[in-house]
């Protein structure tokens, strides 16, 4: 048996990126899966398009690629209402809901000082308000349920250092922190584990901070001195997705409130 036989989780981010990773992941090890995405732009202040429908779907193919269940479901983070609906679509087609990957996230560049309103609040509102808001829509059909289970947020080196040039982005990651910290205490009583990860710079994921990054690490040494990892210049989606298998899994049964590097030694290094 597979380390997630019997359990459905739900991710979101998941139409390319870390997140069809953590899907494809959790399904090869027995998870059902429910995947969601926003699908459509939804900002001129990101410096990239976002992931498709088509995309999406190519996400849910590949979970069912490893004989696992998946339904995917377009829903936007920032709303409590998309998410509630992602929520009940587990519970109807799965009858349970065991893990919540929030792993839905955006980013971009600029001074602190010269960030736009709708730079700042795009980048809040995804990473971290998308963040609470998917846990809230799961956590009442969790308590319900009566058999624990784990709420993993994806944070980012930069939500454990000051990384620059995106303060939004880290201020952002920092608060995920602090709301996996607050959950972990609360849903305790109830065997629901809360965790976050932590990557350094992951490839291939579609996010781009619109510039090369040889000319911003020119531009601002504190960028590159942040990229510089002792172990590898980045990661890949699945060593993520490992690290997310762990924590959703009974294996880590009694972890919970921890930030969890996948850095390649980033946030330790001098």
């Amino acid at each position: 048996m597979g380390r997630m036989e019997g359990k459905v989780a739900l991710i979101t981010g998941a139409a390319r990126g870390q997140g069809r990773s953590h899907a494809v992941r959790l399904a090869e090890e027995g998870a059902d899966v429910v995947v969601t995405d926003v699908c459509r732009d939804i900002s001129g202040e990101l410096p990239y398009a976002l992931a498709s429908k088509e995309q999406l779907e190519e996400t849910a193919e590949s979970v069912r690629a490893t004989g696992r269940r998946c339904v995917a479901v377009q829903a936007d983070v920032r709303s409590i209402e998309d998410m509630r609906t992602a929520v009940g679509a587990a519970r109807t087609e799965f009858g349970r809901l065991d893990t919540v990957v929030a792993n839905a996230g955006v980013m971009s560049i600029g001074a602190a000082w010269e960030l736009s309103d709708e730079a700042w609040d795009v980048t809040v509102d995804v990473n971290l308000k998308g963040a609470w808001n998917t846990a809230r829509a799961a956590i009442p059909s969790m308590i319900e349920a009566g058999e624990g289970g784990s709420i993993v947020i994806t944070s980012s080196a930069a939500g454990i250092r000051g990384h620059v040039p995106y303060a939004h982005y880290v201020a952002a990651k920092h608060g995920v922190v602090g709301l996996m910290k607050a959950l972990s205490n609360e849903l305790a009583p109830h065997r629901i584990r809360v965790n976050t990860v932590h990557p350094t710079g992951v490839s291939d994921t579609g996010i781009t901070v619109g510039v090369p990054v040889e000319e911003l690490a020119a531009r601002e040494p504190l960028f590159a001195l942040a990229a510089m990892n002792p172990l590898a210049p980045y990661v890949e989606p699945r060593d993520v997705s490992n690290a997310v298998l762990f924590l959703a899994s009974d294996e880590a049964r009694y972890v919970t409130g921890l930030q969890f590097t996948v850095d390649a030694g980033s946030t330790n290094k001098p």
